[in-house]
């Protein structure tokens, strides 16, 4: 019989309610700690998902001086630094809710804590579960597209502004760029393998989220709500990402990958009010190539399963905690995203071109 697995949750709004979800679904899985600095917002949490038995805490630290194999990190953006680095170095696992930070000095803090303790970190992007986004690594990383050159990706939302945390730039760093666009960044710098940013140019606006017809707290909103970035990689390899909370469009347009032997479409899952890429489900795709000297356009199968990607992202932590293996979606990689997020905010602040430096 497997050992029980201990978890605790540091942060209780609501996605740490998915997570405790996901948990409660897998066998020999405990969830025995909730920590969250609100006053008496762990004990609710714990009676209203009815974690019997847990212990609550304001202080995440006293969470972590308990025996925990792996904690979820479910707080606002800009607590994921101090958490994560004091699981880290407490020697638990982490599974870090998105986006990874809020700088990316912070990402990198974490990258080294994790290297330097040897505690798994790894970020949390369901969309890394559906079939289909195999489908595009494969393609894109087999070959048949030739040289990929140029990749175009994002998404966006006619009306979908958050409110509360998301919208504050002291609490969450950006805002659309790392609420939804870190999802399309992930499914298009996965399939490229993570490739080294050297430079980005971008502009970045708000004009909806300010003005009280189109959200209620526009007195608070400080955040994108818009962005365009140009990001030039190593190897002759360009980027153009797009993502939006709120316009007067039903789409921002289609992921594609351009290269010297073909080319690969993918078209967002969703219109209207919630379309794009943002969640990671995809539409349908299509490969352009030569055929025999003719242009050629294939229609690539599209997996339509109901897969819980949520569930999947806590059950792939969970499982490679107990099997000892590595970050199924690793620090190093993400932190490479938050540095494009950062040179976002910094061009589109100095209005011009920015690079990016990595230490590693």
């Amino acid at each position: 019989m497997a050992k029980t697995q201990r978890i605790g949750i540091i942060g209780s709004g609501g996605i740490a309610s998915a997570h405790v979800r996901a948990y409660k679904q897998l066998t020999d899985v405990e969830i025995v700690a909730v920590a969250d600095v609100i006053s008496g917002k762990a004990e609710s949490f714990i009676d209203k998902e009815q974690l019997h038995g847990a212990s609550p805490f304001e202080d995440h630290r006293k969470l972590l001086e308990l025996d925990l194999d792996g904690v979820s990190i479910c707080t606002p953006n800009a607590s994921h630094h101090v958490t994560t680095v004091d699981a880290l170095r407490a020697g638990k696992a982490v599974l870090l809710e998105k986006p990874m930070s809020v700088t990316l000095q912070e990402a990198i803090d974490m990258v080294h804590a994790s290297q330097e303790t040897g505690s798994m970190l790894t970020i949390g992007f369901q969309p890394r579960y559906d079939p289909n986004m195999k489908v595009v690594n494969d393609i894109v990383q087999s070959g048949k597209l030739g040289k990929v050159y140029y990749v175009e990706t994002g998404g966006g939302r006619r009306r979908g502004m958050p409110g509360g945390t998301f919208i504050r730039k002291d609490l969450a760093g950006a805002g659309a760029m790392a609420d939804i666009g870190c999802y399309s960044l992930d499914m298009a710098l996965n399939a490229l393998g993570y490739p080294k940013p050297l430079t980005v140019s971008a502009y970045t606006s708000n004009h909806f989220g300010t003005n009280p017809v189109y959200h209620p707290e526009a007195d608070k909103f400080d955040v994108e709500d818009f962005g365009v970035a140009l990001v030039r990689f190593e190897n002759d390899l360009v980027l153009q990402f797009k993502i939006s909370w709120a316009m007067h469009m039903d789409s921002l347009g289609s992921t594609m990958f351009l290269g010297t032997e073909g080319g690969l479409k993918v078209n967002p899952f969703g219109t209207g009010n919630w379309s794009g890429v943002w969640d990671g489900r995809v539409g349908d795709m299509k490969l352009f190539h030569d055929f025999m000297g003719k242009q050629t356009e294939t229609p690539i199968p599209v997996t339509n399963s109901d897969t819980n990607l949520f569930f999947e992202k806590v059950r792939d932590f969970s499982e490679a905690v107990r099997e000892g293996r590595t970050a199924p979606i690793p620090g190093e990689q993400i932190v490479i995203q938050q540095a494009i997020i950062d040179g976002v905010l910094r061009s589109s602040s100095l209005k011009r071109e920015v690079a990016i430096e990595l230490p590693f």
